[in-house]
């Protein structure tokens, strides 16, 4: 029981990124971010789960995009890829300041057309994407 809630405490719950847990390019993110930050810098969470449910409203609830909760503030499609590239910093950090600098209308558009699609190009699950025992201490759900 201790250690459940030792674990609990160690998650962030300031930045979190909700993704599609039955998305095949949405669990590519996952795979790509993942190994980039460390302990408690950020989680995850499903869609498709409580947290997103308690945190987010049920408009960016539909699955259509990604949504990185951040410092209590909600982003959305391509916004939410350019915050969390800019929170892995390095050499992701220009591509960040890119996104967010170019119209959110153009970006959107592309990313609504990706999004259109991504279940025929990346695939789809039967179940949301687990983590192993190495990533869990990632996820909030």
């Amino acid at each position: 029981m201790k250690e459940t809630r030792s674990a609990e405490s160690r998650l962030n719950k300031d930045r979190i990124l909700f993704f599609d847990g039955v998305c095949g390019l949405c669990s590519a993110l996952v795979d790509f971010a993942l190994p980039k930050f460390s302990e408690g810098q950020i989680s995850f969470a499903p869609l498709q789960g409580p947290t997103a449910r308690e945190l987010l409203s049920p408009r960016d609830l539909g699955l259509e995009y990604v949504v990185y909760y951040r410092d209590q503030k909600i982003y959305r499609k391509t916004e939410a890829v350019a915050y969390l590239l800019g929170d892995i910093g390095g050499a992701y950090k220009p591509i960040s300041i890119m996104l967010r600098t170019l119209p959110r209308f153009i970006t959107d558009f592309f990313y609504d057309l990706v999004a259109r699609y991504r279940y025929r190009i990346f695939g789809k699950s039967e179940t949301c994407r687990l983590p192993t025992p190495q990533e869990r201490k990632f996820f909030l759900d």
